[in-house]
């Protein structure tokens, strides 16, 4: 998913309201330095998926018949694909044996 640097900022300044009104959370660093790293956070985790979408087109195209992209078939491997490589990198839930 692409997003804007205008987007990343907003979506940090309601991630840090959130943590702000949790009782739980208490602030070692200041606010502003939180909403720093959100941003950077967020921007890594972007950066990770757009990599992840160019091995799966990549897979999928590499495939001995072409696959047309949107047809049901490639979104099927799309998803695959994709739910593989997050596994992979220890991002999506691993059901047990």
């Amino acid at each position: 998913m692409r997003l804007t640097r205008e987007k990343t900022i907003r979506l940090s300044h309601i991630i840090t309201d959130v943590l702000v009104s949790t009782d739980e959370v208490e602030f070692v660093e200041d606010r502003d330095t939180i909403r720093q790293k959100t941003v950077q956070i967020l921007q890594d985790l972007l950066k990770e998926e757009e990599t992840v979408d160019g091995e799966v087109r990549k897979k999928i195209s590499s495939q001995k018949k072409e696959i047309l992209e949107g047809s049901e078939e490639w979104e099927l491997l799309y998803r695959k694909y994709y739910t593989e490589e997050m596994r992979r990198m220890g991002v999506a839930h691993q059901p047990s044996s």
